[in-house]
């Protein structure tokens, strides 16, 4: 710029030293002979080699790290300035960078990655800005590096409560482990009395035996079947706190789905109101693997969902009794359909209705009334709510375990409510 700002100067100065003019010329001719050396040294210039490091699994609202490394071939250092072709939908923090790359010399760079949506998507490869060797010309490049990626549920969240789980410290997320009553509970071992056992426990044969109190241990029933029948209908597109209900359902169903299966009992899925997906019940280690890779992209539909079609389904598809989760959000028109689904599977199985409820709601009868509108506001949400209740009534009347919650509520309630119905015995 500032040559140009000389010749420009001699140009204006020619108007009143025509001897200038010379000059002027001279001047503009080595420009324009400069220019045109360094626009062919700059397409004459190789491309430097990329190579992109990153997980091709990545969690979903989480901030994953991506370094490119790049490689200069020539004998002239580079100037880039580099943007990796992300999908559209992920947010991104460090790009685009400035990169300098001396000759024949290595250099990297790093940028983060946070996913919004699951599902699969699509990096076809790296933009750079290549500038020439004098800096009067800019060159576009993309260098194809196409990468497929696949973004699960945050399993980080996943993990933190399977982790517990595994050292059954759940209890410091909420969940309680009840007091057995003794039906339906399994012997597991003997062991040393302890301060609260019942007298039935104790087993006097070992006790005379080892003269010393030895009580009998049981544990909960193994080898039983609990199947989600899970809602990906247009009520599931809700969200709260920029969460969507959907996600929140499939963190609470894996989270329960591990802990059953370290129950020993077998899980399955099936899904309605938008993309159909069946896994048939098991119980071996590699379960909670193969619903992730079922359910990953799952996205909430346009379609009104039909829970009672899903039910007759599931009722042909799993003849044995089992715990069925049924997973949804529903409004007063969807009551009927959800009763008669309810009253279907409740001849053979054990039914288990999670209803989401929007936390919009309850703000709205926390917040304080200023004027008429907050208070027919209010009114609305509270009859609302009444009919919903009156609705879960009628489904405890068919013998249905109901919760009504709101979505971050769901992972901690589902498993005490499994830890509750298997403490009981009622499976």
């Amino acid at each position: 710029m500032t040559v140009l700002a000389v010749w420009a100067g001699i140009g204006l100065s020619a108007v009143w030293l025509p001897s200038a003019v010379l000059l002027w010329q001279a001047v503009g001719a080595l420009l324009l002979g400069a220019a045109a050396t360094d626009l062919f040294l700059l397409r004459r210039l190789p491309s430097p080699r990329l190579a992109r490091r990153m997980n091709r699994t990545l969690p979903q609202g989480v901030w994953s790290q991506v370094e490119l490394r790049f490689a200069n071939p020539s004998p002239y250092p580079l100037r880039l300035e580099v943007h990796d072709l992300h999908p559209a939908e992920f947010g991104v923090s460090g790009l685009p960078q400035t990169l300098r790359l001396a000759a024949k010399v290595r250099a990297s760079l790093k940028y983060r990655l946070r996913p919004a949506t699951r599902g699969d998507f699509l990096m076809p490869g790296c933009d750079l800005l290549l500038r020439s060797p004098l800096g009067l010309w800019q060159q576009r490049r993309t260098l194809g590096l196409q990468v497929q990626l696949r973004v699960f549920p945050n399993f980080a969240e996943i993990s933190h409560y399977t982790l517990l789980a595994a050292n059954d410290q759940l209890a410091q997320v909420g969940v309680r482990r009840l007091q057995r009553r003794g039906i339906g509970a399994e012997f597991h071992q003997l062991r040393e009395y302890r301060r609260g056992d019942s007298l039935r426990q104790i087993d006097w044969k070992a006790t005379s035996r080892m003269r010393k109190l030895i009580s009998r241990e049981y544990q909960d029933e193994r080898d039983q079947r609990l199947v989600f029948l899970l809602d990906c209908g247009r009520r599931m597109r809700h969200q709260d706190a920029g969460r969507g209900h959907l996600d929140e359902a499939l963190n609470a169903l894996l989270l329960l789905a591990y802990v059953a299966v370290r129950q020993g009992d077998a899980v399955g899925l099936m899904t309605y109101g938008g993309p159909k997906r069946w896994l048939a019940p098991r119980k071996e280690p590699a379960t909670v693997s193969r619903m992730l890779e079922t359910i990953y992209d799952l996205q909430p539909s346009m379609e009104a969902a039909d829970p009672l079609s899903a039910g007759q389904e599931l009722l042909r598809a799993l003849p044995r009794r089992a715990l069925v989760v049924i997973i949804t959000n529903s409004r007063d028109e969807d009551q009927a359909g959800l009763e008669q689904t309810a009253a279907l599977l409740r001849r053979r199985h054990l039914v288990v209705i999670a209803d989401l409820r929007e936390s919009a709601l309850d703000e709205t009868l926390d917040a304080p009334i200023q004027d008429l509108r907050g208070a027919l506001r209010f009114h609305a949400v509270n009859d609302w709510l009444a009919r919903r209740r009156r609705h879960q009534e009628r489904l405890q009347h068919l013998g249905v375990h109901v919760l009504d919650l709101l979505p971050a509520q769901l992972p901690v309630a589902l498993v005490n409510r499994y830890f509750a119905i298997k403490r009981a015995g009622s499976l």
